[in-house]
């Protein structure tokens, strides 16, 4: 019996990645990391295309995300 998590499976949930929010994906990865580095839990040998696309995506929405309304922001103070 393998008592090693997937990181992505665990997150889907057998759902597709669109199906999921990204803050979802965000908590729940965090948690998960922070369980795996506590010693709580087990995760198998990460692998990109399986364990962090899902997290690093994430990521990428959001810093578009914020840098969108930085931007936004920067205008408004213009003179």
């Amino acid at each position: 019996m393998n008592d090693e998590l997937n990181l992505a499976r665990e997150i889907l949930q057998g759902r597709n990645h669109k199906d999921v929010p990204d803050d979802e994906i965000l908590d729940h990865s965090r948690q998960l990391f922070e369980d795996w580095m506590s010693g709580e839990l087990r995760m198998e040998r990460p692998k990109v295309y399986d364990h962090y696309a899902l997290v690093i995506a994430a990521l990428l929405r959001r810093v578009a995300e914020l840098e969108g309304r930085l931007e936004a922001v920067e205008q408004n103070r213009l003179p």
